[in-house]
């Protein structure tokens, strides 16, 4: 299917043009069963209560039937997730995932005497079990659960907290159906035709040529955010509020101090980012000085900083073009990565265009049975989405090669791990272009294109980082989450990141309220963490340096064995100095200069 301007129905997508999601489930029917089967595997977890400390081998019943649970829970999860997302509005979907939210919300309180239980087993002996081969596959699991010995909470109070873990996707949920579904945007006209306007259309129009058409856009798409301002405001805060009872409950220090225990993340790398960022803003002011001369504007709007600064090189990529030309670019890292990746994309891994209340944006979401699935809504017009399609195709090659090289309970990698992954290849991806580049205006484009990645997963990132951390700060030291404190906050960090160039209109610092990502608290971060590594890594890879390539595919077969700055040493850069954030900004600096002299400006 071709993306046309008029956004289809989900009936009307052809099965082509859909993702498989058949090795999860191979039907609605054979997930019907599975979760009934789940339900019933609900009624043997009593039997393992209390049998923990008694021996090996009552534990290692314990974690191996714990782990056949866990596997379903997945699939089913994984299933009713990707089918809701295909159109939010469908409500048999909502109520596919309602169940299975109940179903393992329900379980998860069967299962609430586990850590606390798991915790009370004496360190002498159980270290002397996980000792055992036969523990191999459970020893990271195992290792990182005791970690969190002074933040688990008695039995009872374990429980009450699973219980209301469905309650607590409230705010998320709501946000995601009310932006996605409920708003609406209308339609912008254009020198093309009216064309509808929507979270995923929004982007194509802001790379628009016609600046009246960006502005009609941009000036639709906020009165709508503007209209329902304070609702959002709400969920936002109430985002924040869940994570403050959850860190002061289990005795962190902050919320961002909770978020970043997982994954042996020190505070000071989140810092490190901020300040380090913060002290190139200079370079991100002057691309805004060189943006507004190459538009030829008197004044930069905040609806001028995503059109294509070389507006008279038309690029389009087919579908079957964009994942020819991805293939030729990812070469650098062998056959067997570039064939696998191909065939997914071309296959079943991806959900290629937009539908009606198909969910906005890209995700790529691998598990451990499943194929490593894409969400796309893919746009032949924009440069942007070929990114976006290597970038998430990073995300599923690291999932697919960390499911085939772990057992399943270590095998998931973090967030701040697949950022990498992802950024990496979009690395490749413009190397490949630009010295293919049939003409020096598209070279230009490209070169502009990279500049603007840079600036939305580094320095945007970073923006979003900074903000989430002060809302949430704000919150834990007694200040009100209203609407004109998040606004507040907002319009400063835009006048700080964006500088004297930029003329913002009332309603900009409403794009605070917007960001889906703000529902996964402290996950922005680990974009701007994940572009600095994957900068250094793929200099490694194509200079050729010798054993970069092999070293990367330590990384990517890692999976969750390691925390991710010791799975990141491995790659070969060390995310715990400041020195990646600040080579990647010298990276933007050196890529601007070359930009100002293709534009001549």
């Amino acid at each position: 299917m071709a993306d046309k301007h008029e956004i289809p129905s989900r009936k009307d997508v052809p099965a082509t043009d859909r993702w498989n999601l058949s090795r999860l489930c191979k039907d609605d029917a054979t997930w019907e069963l599975e979760l009934k089967r789940f339900e019933a595997m609900m009624d043997r977890i009593p039997a393992f209560r209390g049998t923990l400390a008694t021996s090996s081998d009552s534990l290692h019943a314990a974690l191996s039937f714990n782990k056949e649970y866990s596997m379903l829970d997945e699939r089913l999860g994984y299933y009713a997730h990707l089918r809701q997302t295909e159109d939010e509005g469908d409500s048999t979907s909502r109520g596919r995932m309602a169940r299975y939210m109940m179903a393992a919300t329900k379980g998860s309180g069967a299962w609430s005497w586990f850590t606390p239980e798991l915790q009370r087993v004496p360190d002498a002996g159980i270290k002397v079990w996980m000792a055992e081969p036969r523990y191999a596959e459970f020893s990271v699991f195992l290792s990182r659960i005791l970690r969190y010995k002074p933040h688990i909470l008695s039995e009872g109070e374990e429980r009450l907290l699973a219980l209301a873990a469905d309650a607590a996707t409230t705010p998320q949920e709501a946000f995601s159906v009310l932006t996605n579904v409920d708003l609406d945007f209308g339609s912008v006209d254009t020198p093309e035709g009216a064309r509808p306007l929507s979270q995923s259309t929004f982007s194509s129009l802001m790379h628009h040529p016609d600046r009246t058409v960006r502005k009609a856009a941009y000036t639709r798409f906020y009165a709508e955010y503007d209209a329902h301002k304070n609702t959002i405001a709400q969920l936002y805060s109430g985002r924040c509020k869940l994570d403050s009872y959850q860190s002061t409950v289990r005795n962190f220090s902050s919320s961002r101090a909770r978020e970043l225990f997982s994954d042996d993340v020190p505070e000071s790398v989140y810092d490190n980012l901020v300040a380090t960022v913060n002290a190139n803003l200079p370079v991100l002011h002057e691309y805004y000085a060189i943006r507004k001369k190459a538009l030829k504007l008197d004044e930069l709007r905040h609806y001028d900083v995503y059109v294509p600064l070389v507006g008279q090189v038309k690029v389009e990529h087919t579908w079957d073009q964009a994942v020819d030309v991805i293939a030729k670019a990812l070469a650098p890292l062998g056959d067997e990565y570039v064939a696998t990746l191909k065939g997914g994309l071309q296959g079943g891994w991806a959900d290629r265009y937009e539908n009606k209340g198909k969910r906005s944006g890209a995700f790529s979401a691998g598990s451990f049975s499943g194929d490593p699935y894409i969400l796309m809504n893919y746009k032949s017009d924009v440069i942007r989405d070929v990114f976006t399609l290597v970038h998430e195709g990073g995300h599923s090659m690291h999932s697919h090669y960390s499911a085939a090289s772990n057992p399943f309970m270590h095998y998931n990698y973090t967030i701040f791990e697949a950022e990498v992954a992802s950024t990496f290849n979009e690395a490749l991806l413009f190397d490949y272009m630009t010295k293919t580049a049939k003409s020096a205006d598209l070279k230009t484009y490209l070169l502009a294109s990279r500049v603007d990645d840079i600036l939305a997963t580094l320095f945007r990132q970073t923006m979003f980082a900074e903000y989430e951390h002060k809302a949430h700060a704000m919150l834990e030291s007694g200040q009100p989450l209203t609407v004109d404190a998040l606004r507040s906050e907002y319009r400063t960090l835009l006048t700080k990141y964006f500088g004297p160039e930029m003329v913002f209109e009332d309603v900009s610092d409403l794009e605070g309220l917007r960001i889906p990502h703000f529902y996964n608290s402290y996950y922005v971060y680990k974009y701007a963490t994940g572009v600095s590594a994957s900068i250094a890594l793929s200099r490694k890879v194509l200079s050729g340096e010798k054993g970069a390539t092999e070293n990367y595919y330590k990384f990517l077969r890692s999976g969750g064995s390691r925390f991710p700055i010791e799975s990141l040493k491995v790659a070969g850069v060390d995310m715990s100095s400041p020195e990646p954030v600040k080579a990647a900004c010298a990276e933007f600096a050196r890529l601007c200069s070359e930009l100002k002299t293709a534009l001549k400006v």
